[in-house]
Formats: structure tokens, sequence, C-alpha cells
């Protein structure tokens, strides 16, 4: 039985291994919509005390909801491009409005979402994820350069300043192993800071003006507003997200020698809608089960749900404290750009690590990644080709990560399925062998 300074110090190391996640999420979609540093705040706040609801409603559990194994759920990268893309076509208020539908959608599709697996095979989840990683690299270098319309943008500081950034965080991966490593894009945006500050780079005027205690209030970016273009985007978004989630759960189950049943996993989908939903209301994000921390229970060996319990406290606490929050809005944006790039190098590489497991000698697998992967970086990187379509259709053709998905799902049915279909169609009968 672990004491309660154990059990807090333990789950302080699970906050420190998620922060920089949770926290590099609002700052990238702040920064790129232009929000103020007390709106970035806000972003920021809002989301550690919704990340600590949503795992504390998956620790705990119910009858109905929460996988109840040790895992940490936190804001989901897949989310960045389509809710910067939604909330810069329309607003903030559409955004979170498909958001909310996009949970309800979770809850209710969590018991068949074995069904839905078939249509998202290996191949399939491999290309999504490599095209999201693709779409967020020019996001990334507009921040190493010194954020987009910046007066400064390009200036030789901003660029050595994401380099230097970069270099720390591939130095302290290289030399360094366990905790350190888990932390090392944390470590990196605070040593990046602080080379930021002694160049005269770094404010800290608007933490001086947050205050020290505020409670997150619903709808803070007004009433939700609803689009079916962006319902379906956000809900494309989830499904993958229900994919990779389900992974965890089973990673998790190696791990703590738990036998996670198909129950288990529609609970904690379930768990995982509601926290979305929830994300919605306080003007978060959707929420997923982040995998860094499965690799931290197996590392310290420190199973029991007890310390995820304490590591959401802790989250609810730092969510409510936005001084704390507003400290890391001094982060400049090519210190952020520097983090980002090996960030999101790394979900393409893992879309990468995801195709490796797939036989690309067969031509169906190799078309589907190849059209997909193309199809999506094309939309991102040339939005304009669409501008003569109707507004509803622009906005869902120039999302680059929805048109590679949906290319991805239909191949997969059109070269996949409907080849499985036609070759057992064509395995001639015993009785007519016979006969």
């Amino acid at each position: 039985m672990l004491s309660k300074q154990k059990i807090v110090t333990l789950g302080l190391q699970h906050v420190l291994a998620m922060y920089a996640g949770a926290v590099v999420v609002p700052l990238i979609i702040g920064g790129a919509l232009n929000l103020t540093p007390a709106q970035i705040a806000y972003l920021i706040a809002a989301d550690l005390f919704t990340c600590g609801i949503a795992t504390l409603l998956q620790v705990i559990g119910t009858r109905y909801t929460g996988i109840r194994l040790p895992v940490v759920l936190g804001c989901t990268f897949t989310a960045v491009g389509p809710i910067i893309a939604i909330a810069s076509t329309s607003n903030l208020a559409t955004a979170y409005g498909a958001i909310i539908v996009s949970g309800v959608f979770v809850v209710l599709a969590a018991p068949l979402f074995g069904k839905l697996l078939r249509f998202f095979p290996t191949v399939v989840q491999g290309s999504v994820v490599t095209i999201i990683g693709l779409s967020l690299i020019p996001v990334a270098m507009n921040n190493a350069a010194g954020g987009q319309g910046m007066p400064d943008f390009g200036s030789p500081r901003n660029l050595l300043l994401a380099l230097g950034t970069l270099a720390i965080i591939l130095f302290i991966n290289r030399f360094f192993s366990g905790f350190i490593r888990a932390i090392s894009v944390l470590l990196g945006l605070v040593a990046g800071t602080v080379i930021a500050y002694m160049m005269g780079m770094v404010s800290f005027a608007n933490v001086a003006e947050a205050s020290w205690f505020s409670v997150v209030e619903p709808f803070y970016f007004g009433t939700p507003q609803f689009s079916i273009v962006a319902i379906v985007t956000m809900i494309l978004v989830n499904i993958i997200s229900m994919a990779e989630s389900t992974g965890v759960y089973f990673a998790l189950g190696k791990v703590t020698e738990t036998k996670v049943t198909d129950k288990d996993v529609v609970k904690g989908l379930r768990g995982e809608g509601v926290a979305i939903v929830l994300g919605g209301i306080f003007n978060a994000f959707p929420y997923t089960a982040f995998s860094q921390n499965v690799g931290l229970v197996s590392l310290t060996g420190i199973k029991t749900r007890d310390v995820m319990i304490g590591a959401g406290g802790l989250l609810v606490v730092l969510g409510l404290l936005p001084k704390l929050a507003a400290l890391t809005t001094v982060i400049p944006n090519a210190v952020l750009g520097g983090a980002m790039i090996a960030m999101f190098g790394m979900v393409v590489a893992s879309g990468i690590n995801i195709l490796s497991q797939v036989d690309l000698r067969q031509n169906e697998n190799l078309l589907i990644a190849a059209c997909s992967i193309a199809v999506g970086l094309g939309s991102a990187a040339v939005p304009s080709m669409f501008d003569q379509l109707p507004t509803m259709v622009k906005m869902l053709l120039q999302n680059g990560i929805v048109t590679g998905s949906l290319t991805a799902v239909v191949l997969n049915i059109l070269l996949v399925h409907t080849n499985k279909k036609v070759n057992q169609a064509a395995v001639p009968s015993p009785i007519s062998e016979a006969s």
C-alpha cells in the first residue's frame, strides 16, 4: 500500500510525462488562431482541468463507463489540424459544437466499434497518422520562424532559437533514458525559454496580470454552433482516436497483467466519449488515452490505480490556477516551433512505423497508402484548388486529414473488401467440382 506522499509524487511524475502534450496543443491552436494571451491561458487551464476530470472518470469508472486501468487521458494531436481549420473558416464556437456532437457519437458508437474496426485496418491507420503528421509540419515551421505574420518572421535569432530547442531535445533523447527522456520535450521548452529570456525575448507581464485562482466556465468562447461538415470532420478524428485508445487499453492490459475484454474496451470508449463532450462544454479538446504514460507504468512497475487518481487530482488543481497556466504562454513561438518539429516529426515517423507492419508488396496496400497520403498532403498544400466549389464542400476538401482519411477508407473498401468478395465468389464449391 502506497503512502499519500508517494501517490502524489508518482502522480506528479505521470503529470510531467504528459504535461508537454497537454500544454502544447492549446498553445499551438491558440497561436494559430491569433488568440489573446488571456484566451490562451484559459485554454491551457481548461485543458488541464478537463484532462484531470477525464482521467478520474476513466480510472475510477462506473458501471457503464471507464476502463478502470491506470490510464491518463490527454488532448489528441489528431484534432489540432481540424480544429484550426474549422475555427479559421468559421469560428471556435463551431469547432466546439462539433466536438460535443462527436463526443456523443463516441458514446453511442462504442458498442459498434468492433464492427467499424474492419474499415480501419493497419494500412488505413498508418496512412492517416502519416497524413496528420505531414499536415502539421507547416505549422511547426511557421512557428520556428517566429510566427506567421510577425514582424521578425524568419529572423536569424528565431531560427537559431528553434534549432537550439530542437538540439536540446535531441541531446536529451540521445544521452538520457527513462523518465528524463520521457519529458525531453518539456525540458527542451524550458531550456529554450530560458535562452530566449537571456536574449530579451520573454515577457512575464501576462503572468503578473493573471489571477491566482479561477473556476473553468462552460462555453467560454460562446454558445456552440453546429456545422455538418465540422461535425463529420471531428467524428473522423475521434474514430481514429478510438482505434488508438483501444491499442493503449490492450497495451495496459499486458503491462498490468489484466485481461481486457470487449466489454472493458466499450466502457473505456464510453468514458472517452464523455470526456470529449466535457472538452466541448468547457472549451477544451477531444481526449484520448496517452500512450507515453503506458510506458511510464511499465518503466516504474507501479501499476496501482491510486497513482493515476493522484495524477488526475493534480491536473484538476493545476487547471484551477490561471497564473500557472499563464506561465506557459511566455514560451516564444520559435521555441515552440523547435519542439513542434520533433513532435510532429514523430507523428510522421509513427505513421511510417505503422505502415512498416503492412505488406506493401501487395499492390492494394501500396495504392491505399500512396493515394491517401498524396491526396491528403495535396489538399493541405494547395487548398486553392477547391475555391470554385460550394462553401461546405470546399471546407471539407481543404482539410487534408479528412480527404486523406476518406481516400484511405474508400480505397480499402474498393480494393481490399471487394477483392475478397470477388475471390470468394470465384472459388468453386465442392458440389460443382464433384459434378
